[in-house]
């Protein structure tokens, strides 16, 4: 139970301070533009202020004003499982704790449900839609969905089992199935009445019009319907080519055609072309970042499961270890490249100097250039089609940026230690930049084109063999000029 607060005398200390309480969001967000802070930060610095002294009311009150999606970002960044369920119990009303609930990661929804009882859960979720009801149920244990489930009301409860049978990451498991269609003998009058009291429906953005065996025939706009005579059928006015999705279409793919097309929303249909749902702008928009959080982890050689707060130290040491052995071998093989050249470095020890240089432009020049082939891989900006184009493009890119850093190293070493040996780094320095650029161009487009996301190409995998090509390339240019070196 939380703790309550005693009434108190106006004029008391206790007071006072209360009253102060009540002013310290408006006092700290006038002061963030002087600390360089968000207003995100300030707000959850004001919540844990008011947690630690005990001010429950007026902590109430501030989340009473806040928007579901403020306070739920409010529990997530909270450092405790207890802090967390204190401010979710704080929250006034089922169906905005039900919203503040839709809204939260995985971590913490197990954690403010954690003593719940279902009973309560599902009084919680009584006013959600299927998809988001679907969306928390699905980071609770098998068992206690079912349980859950059971206590809601039977429609409600056979929409979120039909999303639930679906993986996370197909159209099927982020659709709604509370979506608005009509017969296509249906009048535009007839519509616009049954519209009027579609109080259930998710986002009208469009009307989708269905044959007697509810398969999806065609679609139309609000404004279509309200032009028309109010005798004229559906079937005379919308549009046959519709463009939907299948329910075991990947979400990434999804998000890829609704931004292409610049649709609110778009129909998914079952294998025989039945009407199963729809899937929203909003749920696109968390589909995008989730698949950009992922690709930018994969980048960095880790997965979704070792973020910041999902594992312990041991897991996320476990699960790195292999990505930091791609680099440890790269390491090694750069190692025995030098081993190989030891003699050279032995006649001009200078060599040494540039090593570094060499390594790490080549490794950074990569990277650059395999971010962007990936990310417009996964974004559809890039086809495989387009590869013949991009490799050369990303080629001439690569040249000029190793001419522009070729001339300025070939300057710095000739006032350092010797004109030759400036011309060689800078030679070297170009060459390792063409070829930096082609690999890393050529590399995820092979992966792609073998099934493998291209996303493991970045990150250790480029950096490394960029840097064993790059070292490899500066000393055997200069093994080969040894004798203008000395």
């Amino acid at each position: 139970m939380l703790p309550t607060e005693q009434p108190v005398d106006p004029q008391s200390p206790d007071a006072r301070l209360r009253t102060s309480e009540r002013d310290v969001l408006r006092d700290a967000l006038r002061d963030q533009s002087e600390r360089g802070q968000t207003k995100s930060d300030i707000i959850l610095l004001s919540v844990q202020r008011l947690l630690r002294r005990g001010a429950i009311t007026n902590l109430s009150k501030m989340l009473g004003r806040m928007h579901p999606a403020d306070a739920a970002r409010v529990i997530t960044h909270l450092s405790s499982p207890k802090e967390k369920r204190e401010v979710f119990e704080l929250v006034r009303g089922e169906a905005k704790r039900g919203q503040v609930l839709s809204e939260l990661n995985g971590d913490s929804i197990q954690q403010v449900l954690a003593d719940l009882l279902h009973s309560d859960i599902a009084w919680l979720l009584k006013d959600l839609g299927p998809d988001d009801v679907a969306y928390i149920l699905g980071f609770l244990p098998e068992e206690r969905g079912k349980d859950i489930l059971a206590l809601m009301k039977t429609e409600d409860s056979t929409e979120v089992a039909d999303i639930l049978k679906y993986p996370k990451d197909t159209a099927g498991g982020i659709m709604t199935t509370e979506f608005f269609s009509l017969p296509e003998d249906a009048t535009a009058q007839e519509a616009i009445r049954r519209l009027q009291q579609a109080t259930d429906a998710e986002m009208v953005f469009y009307i989708y019009v269905t044959d007697k065996d509810e398969h999806l025939v065609g679609v139309l706009s609000l404004r279509q319907l309200l032009t028309v005579p109010p005798a004229t059928p559906l079937k005379n006015i919308m549009m046959r080519d519709v463009m939907s999705v299948a329910v075991d279409m990947d979400q990434e793919e999804v998000a890829r055609q609704v931004a292409s097309y610049n649709l609110l929303a778009i129909p998914v249909v079952e294998k025989d072309g039945k009407l199963a749902g729809i899937i929203t702008v909003d749920d696109v928009v968390d589909v995008i970042r989730e698949e950009a959080t992922e690709d930018m982890l994969k980048m960095a050689g880790a997965i979704e499961e070792d973020s910041v707060s999902k594992s312990s130290s041991f897991g996320a040491a476990k699960l790195r270890l292999p990505w930091l052995f791609t680099n440890l071998v790269g390491s090694l093989l750069s190692g025995a490249i030098l081993w190989y050249f030891r003699m050279t470095l032995q006649e001009v020890v200078a060599i040494v100097s540039f090593i570094p240089v060499i390594a790490a432009m080549g490794g950074n020049v990569g990277l650059q250039s395999s971010t962007l082939i990936i990310r417009g891989l996964a974004t559809g900006v890039v086809e495989l089609s387009d590869v013949r184009t991009v490799f050369f493009r990303e080629v001439k890119v690569g040249l000029l940026m190793g001419l522009a850093c070729g001339v300025m190293l070939t300057l710095v070493g000739w006032a350092w230690h010797q004109a030759f040996l400036g011309m060689v780094v800078g030679t070297s320095l170009v060459i390792a930049f063409l070829v930096s650029t082609s690999m890393a161009t050529i590399m995820p487009v092979v992966l792609k084109r073998m099934g493998v996301d291209p996303a493991v190409a970045a990150g250790p995998f480029v950096t490394t063999a960029n840097d064993i090509t790059g070292i490899t390339i500066y000393l055997s240019l200069a093994t080969l000029f040894l004798d203008h070196l000395r």
